[in-house]
């Protein structure tokens, strides 16, 4: 993690964005301190834009602050885990369904070939779990796209699936589990490029539900320890 330094004006979005970047991609894991004196110090600030910053990462679901602690990257409980997932599949379930009817023939084919495309990834870790970098290589986003509803694509990118990513470790521990989500994906894909809305949302709630066992049991092993 590089020092930056940024403007009085524009520190707190500055420092917002960076630490936000760094909890995605999982350079912050949940459970890491997040001390306002070190990170004034990393961005060159006072402890103001800091304190404001994690405030608002906070509001996002992204960090959690403790008493006599203070603030720290979020660490998801399983219940915490299963309303994200309860959310999840409602909404997923009825963008692939949206997906299904508003979708161009074009765009479902690019659909498929993203398919592809992670299918050559997977087979180089067979056993290994299924993630994606986002955007549009993310078959997830890209459907949430397809159903040409903003407010599902709004809550799905810029809400939900951010708090899902403080689960990334948890979800590589699942093994075996990409190969099954890739084949999940593919019917998803298939019932998209068909048309049929009520299958795709059936599939696509299937396909949540699935990776939620998966996940659950993870979880729960973990709380057990």
């Amino acid at each position: 993690m590089s020092t930056i330094s940024v403007r009085h004006g524009d520190s707190s979005a500055a420092i917002l964005e960076r630490l936000r970047a760094d909890i995605l991609a999982g350079r912050l894991v949940p459970g890491e301190r997040l001390g306002e004196v070190a990170l004034a110090r990393r961005f060159e600030v006072s402890r103001g834009p800091v304190r404001e910053a994690l405030r608002l990462l906070a509001d996002a679901g992204l960090v959690s602050f403790t008493p006599n602690v203070g603030a720290r990257v979020r660490e998801l409980s399983l219940a915490d885990a299963r309303v994200l997932y309860e959310l999840r599949e409602a909404l997923e379930a009825e963008a692939a369904r949206l997906a299904a009817l508003r979708a161009t023939p074009e765009e479902a084919r690019d659909l498929g070939a993203l398919l592809k495309q992670h299918a050559g990834e997977i087979a180089a870790h067979p056993v290994g779990a299924y993630f994606q970098s986002g955007g549009d290589a993310d078959f997830h986003i890209v459907i949430a796209r397809l159903s040409g509803n903003p407010l599902i694509l709004r809550l799905l990118d810029s809400e939900l699936y951010p708090q899902l990513s403080l689960l990334r470790r948890r979800h590589g521990r699942v093994q075996g589990r990409g190969r099954e989500a890739l084949i999940e994906h593919e019917r998803i894909q298939e019932a998209i490029a068909a048309g049929d809305g009520e299958l795709a949302g059936l599939l696509m709630r299937r396909h949540i539900r699935a990776s939620w066992t998966s996940l659950a049991g993870e979880l729960s092993q973990e709380e057990e320890r």
